[in-house]
C-alpha cells in the first residue's frame, strides 16, 4: 500500500464478494485458503471466484467463537465441542464439554490451545495433554503469552495469569469490574483487557502497574496489535482508537490516534502483518484501510445496511489479501494491487 499512487482512493474493484450464508463469527487464512466460521455451525473454505467448500464442523449446532494459528481453524460451539478444521476440509474433535457452551478460545504459536466453558478453563498442550483450572467467575477472554506456556484469563474483577504445567495458583491482575476480551503484547510487557464499562484496562508487567484507557462510547470487542508491537488498535468508537505502546510506560499520559472517523461505530480492526496499515470495519458494513504515518485512507467496501456490521477481518500471512465477513452473511476477499 505504501507504494500505491496517491490518486488511488478506492480498492473496491479489487474485491471479490462471496455469499457466506450466515453470520460470520470469524475469518482466517489457513495457509493460503480463506476460511470463514459461521454462526450456523459451518466452516466455509473459499477456493476461488464463486467457489467454496462448506464443512459441517458443528452439525445441528452453532459456532460461538473461533481462532486460527494459520494452519487450521479451531471453533467452539453451543454443542460443547471444540473442533479443528484444516484447509483440506478435514475436521478433528479436540475437546468436548458435553453440551456446555464454549465461551472463549485461544491458540498458541507452539500448537497449544485453550477454551472455557462456564467457569472451567481447559488448556491443551502441543502433545494433546489437558489441564483444567476453575476461574473465580465465568471467563470472557483467553490469550496465550507470546513466549512460554502461560495463559491470560479475563473474568470479573481482573485477569488471571495461569501456568497450566505447574500447580501454583495463577497470578492475579486485579481491577474491579467485568473484563471481556484480553490481549498480550508481543514483547510480553503489557496485558490489556476490554471492559463492560466502555473502557480498557491494562497492566505493565512485571510491576503490575495499572493503565486506564477510557472515553469509549460503547464496548470494545476488537483489539489488534501492529506488527512492531508499538500500537494497539481498538473498536468501540466512530473511529479506530489506536494507543501508543512504544515507551516503557505504554500509553499513559499520551493521547491515542483516531483513524477513519466516520458516522458509524467501528466493529472490527486488523493491523497489516508487515506495515503500519490498519483495516477498519464498521457497523454499517463499510471497510477502510488507513495508513498510520499520514492517515491516508483507501476504500475497500461501501456500507450495506442489509448485510449488517463487519464482524470478521483477517490478513493473509504476506499481507496481500484481506478477508472480511459480516453478521448478515456477506463476505469478500480484497487482493491488493501490485
Amino acid at each position: 500500500m505504501s507504494s500505491a499512487p496517491p490518486t488511488i482512493t478506492s480498492l473496491t474493484q479489487f474485491v471479490v464478494e462471496h455469499a457466506a450464508g450466515d453470520h460470520v463469527v470469524g475469518a482466517a487464512y489457513l495457509k493460503q485458503t480463506p476460511a470463514l466460521a459461521l454462526a450456523d455451525g459451518g466452516v466455509l473454505l473459499i477456493q476461488g471466484e464463486g467457489a467454496a467448500q462448506r464443512v459441517e464442523a458443528h452439525p445441528n449446532a452453532g459456532i460461538l467463537t473461533a481462532a486460527s494459528d494459520g494452519a487450521a481453524f479451531v471453533t467452539g460451539g453451543d454443542d460443547g465441542r471444540v473442533v479443528r478444521t484444516t484447509p483440506d476440509g478435514k475436521t478433528e474433535l479436540v475437546g468436548d464439554e458435553k453440551g456446555r457452551w464454549i465461551d472463549a478460545l485461544a491458540l498458541s504459536p507452539s500448537g497449544a490451545m485453550a477454551w472455557s466453558a462456564n467457569k472451567t478453563v481447559t488448556a491443551r498442550d502441543d502433545k494433546g495433554r489437558l489441564k483444567t483450572w476453575t476461574a473465580p467467575s465465568t471467563p470472557q477472554g483467553l490469550c496465550f503469552a507470546p513466549k512460554g506456556y502461560r495463559l491470560a484469563v479475563s473474568h470479573y474483577n481482573g485477569v488471571s495469569l495461569w501456568f497450566p504445567n505447574t500447580e501454583a495458583a495463577p497470578d492475579r491482575l486485579e481491577w474491579k469490574g467485568s473484563h471481556l476480551d484480553v490481549t498480550w503484547s508481543a514483547d510480553g510487557r503489557f496485558v490489556v483487557s476490554s471492559m463492560q464499562e466502555n473502557s480498557l484496562h491494562g497492566w505493565r508487567l512485571p510491576e503490575k502497574a495499572d493503565m486506564r484507557m477510557t472515553g469509549y462510547p460503547s464496548k470494545t470487542r476488537s483489539l489488534s496489535w501492529s506488527h512492531d508491537g508499538n500500537w494497539l488498535a481498538t473498536s468501540g468508537a466512530d473511529a479506530a482508537i489506536v494507543w501508543p505502546f512504544s515507551s516503557k510506560e505504554g500509553p499513559m499520559g499520551k493521547p491515542p490516534r483516531e483513524c477513519g472517523v466516520r458516522p458509524a461505530k467501528v466493529s472490527r480492526v486488523a493491523f497489516h502483518p508487515g506495515a503500519l496499515v490498519l483495516a477498519i470495519g464498521y457497523e454499517d458494513g463499510f471497510i477502510l484501510l488507513v495508513r498510520l504515518n499520514d492517515a491516508a485512507e483507501l476504500l475497500v467496501r461501501k456500507g450495506d445496511p442489509d448485510n449488517g456490521a463487519v464482524t470478521a477481518l483477517a490478513w493473509d500471512r504476506r499481507g496481500t489479501r484481506l478477508l472480511f465477513g459480516t453478521d448478515g452473511g456477506a463476505a469478500g476477499v480484497l487482493t491488493l494491487p501490485a
